[in-house]
């Protein structure tokens, strides 16, 4: 078994088709193609597509196989990275990736804690969504990632920071926002704008939310990221729910209310992958409940407590 055999299973998995696979990811044919999915089925013993007449789709054993080649394919690249990076020292880097908006309540203290370990460290950040940092971090890109906990990450380790409370944000002149606490029927009965578009673990904890308080929350319009629901909010006149530090990003037309009755909590994770021996990144992880404590302590930002 080569790698190539890996990528080109992992192209037509997620393409669910032979000649989508060949024509837009793998510059080859599909007959040759063909061919070498039998042979890895063959190396293997056992199937992993089912042919059909529009496409193909994984066997239960070709979706166990997926993940395994997923992470030796990752993994194989961070050993490259690696052995690059070993070839040619450096300047120590330190590459973090936050949720939009993070940055502002955690950077601070995470960069204090850094000059004291590593006073020549570069750091380099970015925001991205929850599920673009944990590729990131599952294919060596990123050394650490403030995201949700994604249920497919692969060689990924969490810990958990904080859990993050929701809250409604409506614009400043909305009829409910008198009020300091928002009902859950209240939001019914308003414009719904999605704020978890690309956070799926976002979106599940406010269905969980809806689905107990007994409404529906259908979305009307669909922010690519918290910012820019709330800029949605701002020009329609909607309502979205939204982790309690995005109160960093209000603009002055919109505002932030408390949910009335069984406030839902969203978790926040430290993540980084666990094939990652940077001596920089363990000694920071040492340190990660006091960076806790210093958020916890000195932002105005209050999150509940992790038990």
């Amino acid at each position: 078994m080569e790698l190539r055999h890996l990528r080109y299973f992992v192209a037509v998995a997620e393409e669910g088709s032979l000649l989508t696979a060949a024509q837009r990811r793998l510059n080859t044919s599909q007959p040759s193609l063909s061919r070498q999915i039998r042979d890895l089925e063959n190396e293997v013993g056992v199937q992993l597509f089912e042919r059909q007449a529009r496409g193909v789709t994984l066997t239960a054993a070709g979706k166990v196989f997926l993940d395994h080649a997923r992470l030796a394919l990752l993994q194989v690249e961070a050993a490259m990275d690696g052995a690059r990076r070993t070839a040619e020292p450096q300047r120590p880097v330190l590459s973090m990736g936050f949720l939009v908006g993070l940055e502002v309540t955690w950077l601070p203290h995470l960069l204090r804690i850094l000059r004291e370990e590593a006073p020549e460290v570069e750091v380099t950040l970015c925001t991205l969504s929850s599920p673009e940092i944990a590729l990131a971090l599952m294919r060596g890109k990123l050394d650490v990632g403030f995201l949700r906990p994604e249920k497919e990450s692969v060689g990924l380790v969490f810990k958990t920071l904080a859990k993050e409370p929701l809250i409604a944000v409506l614009p400043a002149d909305h009829r409910l926002a008198s009020r300091k606490k928002i009902r859950p029927q209240d939001l019914a009965r308003e414009v719904y704008v999605s704020s978890a578009r690309t956070s799926p673990v976002l979106q599940a904890v406010i269905q969980d939310y809806a689905t107990r308080a007994g409404i529906t929350l259908k979305a009307k319009y669909e922010g690519e990221n918290i910012s820019s629901a709330m800029s949605l909010v701002a020009s329609t006149g909607g309502v979205s729910l939204v982790p309690l530090y995005a109160q960093n990003m209000l603009a002055p037309n919109v505002v932030a209310r408390a949910l009335d009755g069984g406030t839902p909590t969203v978790d926040l994770a430290l993540g980084y992958n666990q094939a990652n021996s940077s001596p920089l990144l363990h000694r920071l992880l040492s340190r990660a409940d006091e960076l806790i404590a210093n958020v916890q302590n000195q932002s105005i930002i209050r999150y509940v407590e992790v038990q």
